[in-house]
């Protein structure tokens, strides 16, 4: 077996004709859109690493990227296993090379190749003279959806530590003020996101870099943030802006009016977090990586290329369900809390598999980012784009045993209201439930009660100081608290009080 693949040769190269094996350093890329660039390829190995070498087969559609590491390529194959990478709206294959290490050429397409990599390597960043600072200022143009604080540090962390950032509204403008500890993050943070979607077509991020050489943050709450200041008070959540330069960190003519070239009317969101994880200040949470990340061990500086579902796309195959305990209605359930469910299919003669329809592509790519992995009886879902548009009902007359249900007119749709503050309140599966709706004769004992009559352990609880119609309830696990949504959302407690159950954000 060949271990070199030879730049030389490539109009008899063939490629690698196999399914993922043994690691190494060399990725294979295939079915690559016909104009692809060099950077565009290269962008899919920077979250895991420098890359090394690139062979481009453009005639055969398919490139070879070495990276600096075998563990490197390996987070890279493990990554793209469970989140579909996209160039151009192209679903691009990733695999292991049975190639060793790449050998090139000097040809003028190798040339171009190398003087990607170079321009595109954080090796080649000198540190020295990486940024002219560490503050960005984040511009969100075409702010369709909502996009807050969290949202951006869950962003902006992957290329370092963020140690301060504020948000406001200027000239009618969502912004941010973000600082780093290092000019490498603050430049590595810019080349990989200026110009970059949040969720496809919309929410798009313009990035410079602010005359302003720190942050001065007085209060931690959700217009600002000092992560190494948990002490600060929280506020009145106004935003702070009193740094005497601020006035000369806007410069005119920095952003375009246009958004995002190529933009479709489809919201995919491109980043999504799986759950937060202490930080080294106590009292703080930050962030962590992605489902799909959150085993991996990527480099500091990391890099994330953006996959996101096709416009129209809203079908999901969420498979490895437990056949015994599955349900339509489960499903409609916690697919929900993400979107609109609009039909559930589960497959009748493999019933560890279903279908599920949400009501556009962005609440589509929101479940599965959010979903993929989680526990549902005692199984971790697998959730992929199905290659189906819809989900078709059953003729009239053949009955499917209820195993396909029309949900396009429930009642119990959380986003059918545009604008609806639903919107802002999605967050990953987490051991804390949200509780709302509660009636005035309902005590916290009922609710301990209700909560653990399923067989759950219920760990705290707490209702809202200022409205005792919520509360918050802490579950023994996540795995709990997903079987305990499904269980309880829309319970009804008494005097037309439906119990709202969703995900939250806090613990307690």
């Amino acid at each position: 077996m060949s271990t070199t693949a030879n730049g030389n040769d490539s109009k008899k190269f063939k490629g690698d004709i196999r399914g993922p094996g043994a690691p190494s350093r060399v990725i294979h890329i295939r079915k690559l859109p016909n104009d692809v660039t060099e950077t565009e390829v290269i962008s899919l190995g920077l979250p895991f690493g420098d890359a090394t070498n690139l062979l481009m087969l453009k005639a055969k559609n398919q490139a070879f990227l070495e990276m600096n590491s075998e563990e490197a390529a390996q987070n890279m194959v493990g990554y793209y296993s469970t989140v579909m990478p996209f160039i151009r709206n192209h679903h691009v294959y990733v695999q292991f090379s049975n190639h060793k290490e790449l050998k090139t050429d000097n040809s003028p397409n190798q040339e171009r190749a190398q003087a990607a990599l170079r321009a595109l390597s954080a090796a080649h960043v000198d540190p020295a003279a990486a940024a002219p600072s560490t503050v960005l200022r984040v511009v969100v143009e075409n702010l369709v959806y909502p996009v807050n604080l969290d949202a951006l540090c869950q962003i902006f962390s992957r290329f370092g530590t963020v140690l301060r950032i504020i948000v406001f509204t200027k000239n009618s403008q969502f912004q941010a003020l973000l600082q780093y500890p290092d000019g490498v993050s603050a430049q590595s943070a810019k080349l990989s996101l200026d110009g970059q979607n949040i969720y496809n077509g919309c929410c798009t991020l313009r990035i410079s870099f602010s005359k302003l050489t720190s942050l001065n943050v007085k209060y931690n709450n959700e217009k600002s943030r000092d992560f190494t200041r948990p002490d600060l008070p929280s506020g009145d959540s106004q935003p702070v802006m009193e740094h005497p330069a601020m006035a000369t960190a806007f410069t005119p003519g920095i952003i375009s009016a246009s958004p995002y070239a190529g933009a479709t009317h489809a919201f995919p969101p491109t980043f999504t977090i799986q759950q937060a994880v202490s930080s080294p200040y106590p009292g703080l949470t930050v962030p962590a990586l992605p489902g799909a990340l959150a085993s991996l061990s990527l480099p500091g500086a990391t890099r994330l290329g953006f996959p996101h579902i096709p416009a129209g796309h809203c079908v999901l195959l969420v498979s490895n369900l437990n056949p015994e305990r599955v349900t339509p209605h489960c499903l409609f359930i916690l697919f929900g809390v993400y979107g609109d469910v609009m039909r559930v299919k589960i497959l009748f003669n493999k019933k560890e598999n279903a279908l599920v329809q949400m009501s556009d592509s962005t609440q589509a790519q929101l479940a599965m980012s959010h979903l993929n992995g989680q526990r549902l009886h005692g199984k971790p879902l697998r959730i992929t784009l199905s290659k189906h548009t819809s989900v078709q009902l059953p003729r009239e007359g053949h009955e499917d045993q209820g195993l396909t249900k029309d949900y396009s007119n429930s009642p119990l749709h959380r986003f059918k209201k545009p604008g609806s503050k639903n919107y802002s309140n999605i967050f990953p599966p987490s051991a804390t439930l949200h509780l709302s709706n509660i009636p005035p004769s309902v005590v916290e004992d009922d609710l301990k009660l209700l909560f653990s009559s399923s067989g759950a352990a219920v760990k705290a609880f707490k209702f809202f100081q200022k409205d005792h119609k919520m509360a918050l309830i802490q579950m023994g696990s996540v795995e709990e608290a997903i079987e305990s949504l499904i269980e309880f959302h829309n319970h009804d407690l008494g005097e037309n009080h439906h119990l709202r159950v969703s995900f939250s954000k806090s613990s307690i």
